[in-house]
């Protein structure tokens, strides 16, 4: 009787052992499961414009020319739409566009117009690290609307993406102005706000690695994104197709942010590379390489496909890119050709 009952409470504390590693097992699948689902969760696409639709014109960053917003107000206009400017766009406070209270209310209040289909950015510069943790998306989820801008604006891209919505990485008010009317780039803008989304192709480098990829295309200024490194507005990097672009940054910088990507392990994640323009820099000869070679061999032991030159930055031919969106990037033998997936 004894070794009976012994059995039997072996047995029942087996079926606890047993039961109580099932429900593990579950939680942690289940666990799994939502991080999975929110890595992959769907961006959402702000409604496309149509003629007659409202954009408001802000300034969140440095102050900018008013010339600049006249010509950029008058190009959106001949393109049908109705244009509206923020109370401060043309301010100053310093070298910001008006105080942090004032930028600020400009971006809340266009976010939160149940009107406005789109938000123009004037210029980037520096200050819209100084937005990011105060804006409130409770009214901008009812009626979404496109972000438009890059350069500082990468920052408030960050933001958006982690909100669930994409954003345009694309040319501002002084490229609206001076370019010609027949401008590609501008001509690509219009396209994408009105829904009609392009394929890009660009010519070969000889630094790129070919293949293809799927992903969700993040990115925009290299130094910008290195300051959110850390923060909640961090460029997540599993199925990442990265683009980067800098303006004015010394070599041994660029390869010093990119040394951060791949220590902190996001290089090796990443489904995709596109290294874009760095431009009004000095090639630094000490270094025994120039910048394009330095950031290739930073990412030699992956196996993604990676594109160099492509037309994205503080340049004239500055592709908008849509931030958040899913794209296929093929690097082709004799051409690269970036199409967005909806």
């Amino acid at each position: 009787m004894h070794l009976l009952c012994n059995i039997l409470l072996y047995f029942i504390c087996f079926c606890e052992l047993v039961c109580i590693e099932s429900f593990f097992r579950v939680f942690l699948q289940i666990k799994s499961a939502d991080k999975i689902e929110i890595d992959v969760m769907d961006i959402q696409f702000p409604p496309f414009l149509q003629k007659g639709d409202k954009v408001i014109i802000v300034s969140p960053s440095s102050k900018i020319d008013k010339l600049f917003l006249k010509g950029a107000k008058k190009r959106l206009e001949s393109w049908g739409l109705k244009v509206v400017m923020g109370k401060h766009a043309g301010g100053a406070s310093g070298r910001y566009a008006g105080t942090v209270r004032q930028r600020l209310k400009d971006l809340q209040d266009a976010m939160d117009d149940s009107k406005a289909k789109a938000i123009l950015c004037s210029r980037g510069g520096y200050g819209a690290v100084h937005l990011v943790d105060k804006l409130d998306f409770t009214a901008f989820c009812e009626h979404p609307k496109w972000l438009i801008g890059f350069s500082d604006i990468t920052a408030l891209h960050g933001l958006f993406q982690k909100n669930g919505y994409a954003s345009l990485h694309s040319l501002m008010a002084r490229h609206l102005t001076v370019e010609p009317e027949d401008d590609v780039c501008a001509g690509y803008l219009k396209d994408m706000l009105f829904g009609n989304l392009p394929v890009y192709t660009c010519e070969k480098h000889k630094l790129n690695r070919r293949g293809s990829t799927q992903g969700i295309l993040r990115g925009g200024n290299m130094a910008v994104a290195y300051g959110l490194r850390g923060t909640p507005y961090d460029i997540p990097a599993e199925g990442t197709v990265l683009f980067i672009e800098d303006v004015s940054e010394r070599p041994h910088a660029v390869e010093r942010m990119m040394y951060n990507l791949k220590l902190g392990g996001v290089l090796g994640k990443l489904s995709g590379l596109i290294v874009g323009q760095f431009t009004e820099y000095e090639e630094d000869r000490s270094l025994g390489k120039d910048l394009y070679a330095a950031l290739a061999d930073l990412v030699a032991e992956y196996d993604y496909p990676v594109c160099f030159n492509f037309p994205v930055g503080h340049v004239t031919r500055n592709f908008p890119l849509i931030s958040g969106a899913r794209i296929e990037l093929v690097v082709g033998k004799k051409n690269v050709e970036l199409k967005f997936i909806c």
